[in-house]
């Protein structure tokens, strides 16, 4: 039985604002770009959340929504440096984490002999230590599996603690919301809300097939998850999926050449990014990206073993030929493989005959 912390730190980004500026605290306040700018909220604190601000809404309209709302600039080398200093709290309980992004991640500590083996005391600690070294809060929830501890760390925002037992996996699943789970989406949700499926127990009354032909694979999902049931090892594989670059513009581009010349001035920058990679590191695939005014977005992608201009014009026209709209942001990105992760563990050379006896 796994021991499974998942850690989420409160409004990071705002936290962090907010600790090193106090006149900052107890108001409304968003780290974004500039309403005049078409800028976007990155994340905002609870004050903020309470006028229906969130994350990915255009700061114009949080500023409608919230006059009072202080936007500032966000500094991602400075939450870089501390999501660095708490991952370094989290490597004295556990060697197996998997960061999900710079404020969350997930520890198995199932073979931890810190806090007398007890995953609970184990999150408290964290908790209390990032509190006061850091000057941050962080929710935890603790669980036998990954799913369920990423849950339990949502259920008692914000500073909050949520433990779930092995013996209470059952009854805590059974009244589990269905939109609860990763994946189901608005659209989804009210597929299964037409289906008479509003929690985990409605899900159980279907069988394996009827939610397979219902949902696709995803349906197979759903009858382990609904059963919590998750398998899913924490992954500390560090590798780099994918490198990418975008833009927001201050005004929508119109036309299709517009597009292809801000395609090209990112082409350039991916490229610089590219340049600092580490030669373990293979080209795979080859993705575009728009937004259009509404907010809807469209990807292209491809395989690809390379990263040349015309790959990226031609998804690019796909997606003009799909949707010839005027868009407000524009990205471009390459998947990447990790050739050190595909030879496997790393062989030790074999001694030379003699070896030991002329080393010793």
């Amino acid at each position: 039985m796994r021991k499974i912390i998942h850690c989420d730190c409160d409004c990071f980004y705002a936290s962090v604002e907010m600790r090193d500026d106090p006149n900052l605290r107890g108001r409304p306040l968003a780290v974004g770009g500039a309403s005049d700018r078409r800028g976007v909220i990155s994340t905002c604190n609870y004050e903020a959340r309470s006028f229906g601000v969130h994350s990915a809404m255009p700061s114009a309209q949080a500023k409608k929504l919230c006059p009072d709302l202080i936007v500032v600039p966000g500094n991602m080398k400075k939450y870089r440096e501390v999501s660095g200093q708490i991952r370094d709290i989290f490597l004295e309980y556990s060697d197996t984490i998997e960061p999900l992004s710079l404020d969350e991640a997930f520890l198995d500590v199932s073979d931890s002999a810190r806090c007398r083996g007890s995953a609970t005391l184990i999150a408290e600690e964290i908790r209390r230590r990032v509190r006061e070294r850091l000057g941050i809060t962080i929710s935890a929830g603790v669980a036998p599996n990954k799913f369920l501890a990423k849950i339990a760390s949502d259920w008692r925002k914000p500073d909050g603690l949520t433990v779930i037992v092995p013996e209470a996996v059952d009854e805590f699943v059974l009244r589990l919301p269905v939109h609860k789970i990763h994946g189901v989406g608005r659209v989804t949700a009210e597929k299964m809300h037409r289906q008479g499926i509003r929690t985990c127990a409605d899900l159980r009354n279907f069988s394996l097939i009827e939610l397979v032909q219902s949902y696709g694979k995803f349906g197979r999902r759903l009858y382990e998850l609904c059963r919590g049931i998750d398998e899913r090892p924490v992954d500390s594989d560090s590798s780099r999926k994918s490198v990418s670059v975008e833009h927001t513009f201050s005004e929508d581009l119109v036309a299709l050449p517009d597009w292809q010349e801000q395609l090209t001035e990112l082409y350039i920058r991916l490229l610089e990014r590219l340049e600092n990679l580490d030669d373990r590191y293979q080209i795979s695939g080859a993705a575009v990206k728009v937004k259009y005014g509404d907010f809807s977005l469209m990807t292209q992608e491809r395989a690809s073993q390379s990263c040349r201009i015309t790959e990226f014009k031609h998804l690019l026209q796909q997606c003009w030929d799909k949707r010839a709209e005027p868009i407000r942001l524009l990205g471009v990105g390459v998947k990447l493989r990790d050739l050190r992760a595909d030879l496997g563990p790393e062989q030790l050379p074999l001694p030379l005959p003699g070896a030991e006896r002329l080393s010793a």
